[in-house]
């Protein structure tokens, strides 16, 4: 087994953890909810849900994970010894497995956009839909692109702690920022663009139902990367002096600031095609998009080319970022608690996730009609099980264990780095507080709801 290594230093352990945090569902899926949740009055309930639940939970990863410096199922082991939380930690190895396996799937979509739009091929498509269904629904095509994608993310975790999912995260996350920062201007430039503008920074709400607030919950809860495993794995790694709200602060930051860009890009070009309206639904970005590509640019072809190929690129680091973190729980469990080597502890997840993945992405195909698992396809099974039962009841367990049982002396000594750092005591109290009451409570509205309960 290989000796355990930390990052190097404290810009890697944010931009790393920064790069689990921000993924697909901030480009894609936070789009989607300010589209159908009214645009402005979404995003201010969001901001608002970010600051309350996920820092804290964010930061009890942290706690975790820095506290302990081993992986998930072994840190709660070492921290409550012989009795059930330590079913929390095998449940966060087990739900960044499960995530991996259907995840590689949509990321192997991006990454064939990426190249359609790199030969000129999103251009001459005359129906977005028909041709994302072929593709989708094909044998062998979508089972290549989520191979290669997958062997991309091998290659970074076979490379271990410092040379793999650090420097990879230091070139990844500055390049996916400057993409989004280059794509808002081009976006703003387009015709019509202010309707999309006032869209987003205008708040309705009217739109505020029930219903909103608690998407916009879910969202901030989901977009962070919470109960997976890989913060709490990520902050195993984290070195004695890495301050830990400060570091929470600033993924947190790093990755709202990329979902509400998401939306600068994709609004107002949304709103410069009549045709599109920006409760378009999931499908914006594989169906809605490359059409409202090549009518807003039809005038500018190389300008349309240009812009597509830098938003799939776009969609691909941000799918690449969140694999790495998601691979790396079961990874490193696999390498220390039965003392396997980094490579054969890797391989072993990425050639069981491909397996698994092979019966996710012939879902939308020769699998469509296999349906198994509670009248699911395997896709929609891995989707919902993970998404609606395994993080949000691993976010309540975290907020219950942090807030409850792990020793406070713990809580604080990590908050503190051992008393070196002043964080007043009404901090500390707000954050238990929080831990113990609101979010349960509000997570726990977020399990029922997304059960269909309420």
């Amino acid at each position: 087994m290989e000796k355990r290594k930390n990052f190097s230093s404290k810009l890697g352990i944010v931009l790393a953890s920064a790069g689990s945090a921000v993924g697909l569902g901030n480009v894609w899926r936070f789009p989607t909810e300010v589209g159908e949740g009214g645009g402005a009055a979404f995003i201010l309930v969001y901001v608002l849900c970010v600051v309350l639940l996920g820092l804290p939970l964010m930061v009890s990863e942290f706690i975790i994970g820095r506290y302990t410096h081993k992986n998930t199922a072994d840190a709660y082991r070492q921290l409550a010894p012989r009795s059930g939380w330590i079913a929390q930690g095998y449940l966060g190895v087990f739900t960044s497995w499960f995530i991996l396996c259907y995840y590689s799937v949509v990321a192997g979509w991006t990454m064939k956009y990426l190249v359609e739009a790199i030969v000129g091929g999103l251009s001459e498509i005359s129906d977005s839909s028909a041709y994302f269904a072929a593709f989708s629904g094909s044998t062998w095509e979508p089972l290549v692109y989520m191979t290669v994608v997958m062997l991309l993310c091998h290659l970074v975790i076979i490379r271990g702690v410092q040379s793999g999912i650090e420097r990879s995260s230091k070139l990844m996350m500055p390049l996916l920022l400057l993409i989004i920062a280059m794509l808002v201007v081009f976006s703003f430039s387009m015709p019509g663009s202010s309707a999309g503008l006032t869209f987003l920074l205008k708040p309705d709400l009217s739109k505020l139902t029930s219903s909103v607030i608690l998407s916009a919950m879910g969202q901030a809860f989901f977009s962070l990367s919470i109960a997976m495993g890989c913060l709490c794995t990520y902050a195993s790694y984290f070195t004695d002096d890495a301050r830990l709200v400060k570091t929470a602060g600033s993924v947190a930051a790093i990755d709202t600031t990329v979902a509400i860009m998401s939306g600068f890009i994709m609004f107002p070009a949304v709103f410069s095609v009549e045709a599109v309206t920006p409760d378009a639904g999931p499908g914006l970005v594989f169906i809605t998009l490359p059409h409202v590509f090549s009518i807003a640019f039809g005038n500018v072809p190389l300008l349309g080319w240009f812009f597509s190929v830098m938003f799939y690129l776009l969609l691909l680091l941000a799918a690449l970022t969140s694999m790495v973190s998601i691979h790396e729980p079961p990874t490193a469990f696999l390498l220390e608690h039965f003392k396997l080597s980094r490579p054969v502890a890797t391989t072993i997840v990425t050639v069981v996730c491909l397996c698994v993945g092979v019966l996710c992405c012939l879902s939308f195909g020769p699998l469509a009609d296999c349906r198994p698992l509670f009248g699911l396809t395997f896709f929609d099974f891995f989707d919902f099980v993970s998404a609606k039962i395994f993080l949000p009841l691993g976010g309540i367990i975290i907020s219950l264990f942090v807030g409850w049982r792990l020793d406070r002396d713990i809580v604080v000594s990590q908050l503190t780095n051992n008393g070196s750092l002043h964080i007043p005591a009404w901090f500390i109290a707000a954050f238990i507080f929080l831990l113990r009451w609101l979010i349960p409570l509000a997570v726990g509205g977020i399990f029922i709801r997304e059960l269909g309960l309420i």
